[in-house]
Parts: structure tokens; sequence; C-alpha cells
């Protein structure tokens, strides 16, 4: 790993880090070390990494601005490669834009707003990266990624850098073919509409003031936690099932809404498993509803 690292902090023009700390890399502030962590500033560095780890059959786990991941306590073994600042291009043409994977969802709504494209109002108060949001399909307030994707750039071990088009992503309800795919997503091309400015902006406020009101944004949280299964609501579940404000630890079931678990201030990744598990648990007992983790876990315990 030692030889790697030097090998890696030699080629690549973005940062290389080891033993870096994943609690400073997730939404949730928390996360064990991981063994070497790579923030790439050019799809040269994302190709560089894979092709060189792969050489040494070191594991590499892709992952955006931390906001839908929960490292476990040990770490994650091998590479970490953070798609962020160092790709967050962004170009506008008409009503289409191109943008880096690492870009935030928030700056794209706005740019899109600036130029009088509607479609990506929702995106506004979803604290991820586009490349993130894009393998899980994510949304809000009615909207989500699948509705405005035209094309993604990705990197894809063993063939290169491919071009897929957004109807060949599969994407479903917080799911796209991404997620089974070791592809990586290096650059996005998005379709809106016309609009205009200040109505978007108008419309984006609102979305965020939702949000705002409804979701503890004041702690480290993750989103959230469970899918909504069909036709119900996951919060309201686990609020009926008597778990609103249930704490273990350093993490808490939010009393002000059910499927967000928010860091205390000293949570462990460990506190958090367990009320995943007490929630899907209880609500399996109480309604005989399975509920399915939208968070990925990633790492050792």
């Amino acid at each position: 790993m030692e030889r790697l690292y030097a090998e890696l902090k030699k080629v690549l023009r973005g940062r290389v880090r080891r033993s870096e700390p994943m609690w400073r890399h997730t939404s949730w502030r928390i996360g064990g070390p991981a063994d070497i962590l790579v923030e790439p500033a050019s799809v040269a560095d994302v190709e560089h990494t894979m092709q060189m780890a792969a050489a040494r059959a070191v594991p590499v786990t892709v992952i955006g601005a931390g906001t839908n991941v929960l490292v476990l306590d040990g770490g994650i073994r091998g590479v970490v490669l953070k798609i962020g600042y160092g790709m967050a291009a962004l170009e506008i043409n008409g009503l289409r834009i191109t943008c880096g994977a690492g870009l935030k969802l928030g700056r794209l709504a706005h740019a899109a707003c600036a130029a009088g494209i509607s479609g990506l109002e929702f995106a506004c108060g979803i604290p991820g990266s586009v490349g993130g949001a894009v393998v899980m399909n994510a949304g809000a307030a009615g909207g989500q990624m699948s509705q405005v994707v035209e094309w993604v750039r990705v990197f894809q071990p063993g063939e290169g850098l491919k071009v897929l088009a957004g109807g060949e992503l599969g994407f479903a309800y917080r799911y796209s073919a991404l997620q089974q795919s070791r592809a990586v997503v290096l650059e996005v091309g998005l379709g809106g509409r016309p609009g205009d400015s200040e109505s978007i902006r108008q419309q984006m406020q609102q979305n965020l003031a939702g949000r705002l009101a409804q979701q503890p944004l004041e702690w480290p949280n993750a989103g959230s936690v469970f899918k909504n299964p069909p036709g119900r609501a996951a919060g309201q579940l686990i609020e009926a099932a008597g778990l609103k404000g249930y704490t273990i630890g350093g993490a808490q079931i939010s009393s002000r809404h059910a499927n967000f678990i928010i860091n205390l201030g000293q949570a462990r990744a460990a506190d958090v498993l367990a009320l995943i598990e007490l929630a899907r648990a209880e609500v399996k007992r109480k309604f005989d509803v399975e509920l399915v983790c939208e968070v990925r876990i990633l790492g050792e315990a």
C-alpha cells in the first residue's frame, strides 16, 4: 500500500492522502480511515488511479460528496476515489448543461435558474454531487435526475472511457443500473425546458423552505435512510412503530422526521447501524413491511 501511495502521489495532479479519516468526507461526520484517499483533479487522474490500483489488485471505492453513505468505524481498505471539487466544471449551451460529476447539485440548480432553464428546481436543496445523484437517481419535490439526464461519460474498468445515453441507465425509483456497475461517472449532460428565472427561483425557494421545515438539517445526517415502500412513507411507518426520537449511543432517529438518523455529536457507525436494524425489525414486526435502506454502507466494522 505504501508503494501505491507513493506512485499515486508522484503521478496524480489531485490530492492523495494516507490513512485519511472518512468522517471528514461524509455528511454524517462518521467513519474510520481510508487506507488511501484520492481526490482527482482530472479524468486522467481517475484513469491512472483505477489502472494503478488494478495492477496491484487493490480495491477502489468511489464516492461523491459523501451525503448518502455510512462509512463503518473500521474504515475502508484500499483506495477511496472521491469525485469532488477537482471535477466540477460547468458549461451551459442553450437548454443543455454539461457538468463534471463532482459539481454540487445546489450549484447546478442555481446555474440553471440564472440561465432560465427549468427542470432542475427539485435539486436545489439536495446536498450531494451530480455524479452520485445520477447513480442513485436522486430526487425531491416531485422531480428526479432521470427526468433531466441525457447522457453520462464514464470510465469503465477494462473498457476505458464510454458515453452512455440516459435511456441506457435503467432508471427507477432511487436506482440506476450504474449501481450494479464498476463504472465511474465523470461527466453528465442534462437538458431542461425554457423557463423564467424569477419563477424558477421562487419554486426553488419554496422547495428549500419545505425541506428546512420538515427535515433536521441542523444535525449531521445522510438524508432519507430508507426508500419509501410502494404507497407508504418510510418515516410515517417508523414513527407509527414508536421509534421517533429513539437514541442509541450518539445517534438518534430524528424527532422531526423519522426517516432521518442524526449524529448528535459523538455517534459511531455502529450506533447508526443499530438504529437502522431496529427500525427495519419493528416496521416488519408491526406492519409486515420490509424497509429497504437507500444509504450505501461502506468499509469494515
